[in-house]
């Protein structure tokens, strides 16, 4: 059972195995200007991105389905998920951005207006100072308690399922609170309303999420086809990335500093936690030029691959030296140190004007 809520290691290859995932790898050809992430393996699952493709090629309609909730600061980790909406802005996606409070009260006690305020000054912020047009037309970006239409959807969902699917699905028990039950109910909703009449009516929806998501989707995907007959909606798409691994070699958590690089931070200090960060290498040097460093356990790797160099050939190039040994983890870790200096520089600028626009969102 995988759990929403609750960070966990992950085994990637048994989970798409499991649940009927299939690998974005045995399609990447077919996708024009793939996206970064998609072509170095971050971005690794999806269910039915295939159609998705397909719409993109034909420039028809489609839209993009992801959210927030707004429980603590977003770190580098979150980036990823931005990087992957501007892609799909730019192949002309309508973008649907919910702003989970319900969920976030539901789930962590947390009041509306502090949600409200996480809201606005971390996430709409930052998702627009690393390049995402928030005031495009074609982006719906609300929050969930202040929504009537998501609201009215999601009572139409609570018919289509029973306590006991949820339980199925989330190991819910007779100790969870019925707010907390309601919510996967409201996500459901958040991921289908792209599809209402106010919206254009149905259209093939995506969904970016990490593997940890996947209960949600899964069970839109049954409400989707049990609502299918009475308001025509069709199931949505959904791809798969990994997590960027925490600086201490666990997963990166908002609520675990020493795991994460948050993007309020001053660059002085954001380079001085990629110095902290675990690395691939070997216990002495000797044993490094003997048998390479171990470049799929290392932090400073995925760094690297994931967010600070654009240029797959320079990335192929340090796996390879690292691979042979050639390349010291103290050289590497000075220059990727830099390289977040350097993002972060630019990231600063761009987050006073950013925070003006956020005001003016919600």
């Amino acid at each position: 059972m995988i759990d929403p809520w609750a960070s966990t290691s992950v085994d990637y290859d048994k989970l798409v195995n499991q649940f009927g995932i299939q690998k974005i790898s045995d399609m990447i050809s077919e996708i024009k200007d793939p996206q970064r992430l998609m072509k170095r393996g971050v971005v690794f699952g999806h269910r039915e991105f295939d159609e998705i493709n397909k719409l993109i090629n034909k420039n028809e309609d489609f839209a993009v389905v992801t959210g927030m909730m707004p429980s603590g600061q977003m770190h580098i980790g979150h980036k990823m998920v931005v990087d992957q909406l501007i892609w799909y802005q730019d192949k002309g996606a309508m973008l649907s951005l919910p702003i989970a409070d319900l969920e976030s009260y539901a789930a962590r006690d947390m009041s509306f207006d502090k949600a409200r305020k996480i809201a606005v000054e971390e996430y709409l912020t930052n998702w627009i100072a690393l390049g995402l047009d928030l005031e495009r037309d074609n982006v719906n970006v609300y929050l969930q308690s202040e929504n009537k239409l998501l609201q009215d959807l999601e009572f139409k969902a609570s018919r289509k399922t029973n306590f006991n699917q949820l339980k199925a699905i989330y190991g819910f028990d007779e100790s969870t609170n019925m707010a907390h039950m309601q919510a996967p109910l409201m996500q459901v909703a958040d991921i289908l309303l792209p599809q209402i009449e106010e919206f254009g009516g149905p259209k093939k929806v995506v969904v970016p999420v990490g593997i940890d998501q996947d209960p949600h989707i899964r069970l839109t995907r049954d409400i989707a086809h049990r609502l299918s007959e009475e308001l025509g909606f069709i199931s949505p798409a959904s791809t798969y990335h990994r997590f960027l691994t925490g600086l201490t070699g666990d997963k990166m958590s908002s609520s675990k500093p020493s795991t994460a690089i948050y993007l309020n931070e001053d660059p002085e200090t954001a380079a001085k936690k990629v110095k902290t960060a675990k690395t691939g290498g070997r216990e002495s040097l000797k044993e490094q030029e003997e048998l390479g460093g171990e470049v799929d356990k290392c932090v400073i790797y995925e760094m690297l691959v994931y967010h600070l160099i654009d240029d797959d050939e320079e990335i192929e190039k340090i796996r390879e030296e690292c691979l042979s040994g050639q390349l010291r983890c103290g050289d590497c870790k000075v220059r990727t140190s830099e390289l977040m200096r350097e993002y972060f520089e630019d990231l600063k600028d761009k987050q006073i004007e950013a925070s003006e626009i956020a005001e003016t969102l919600l």
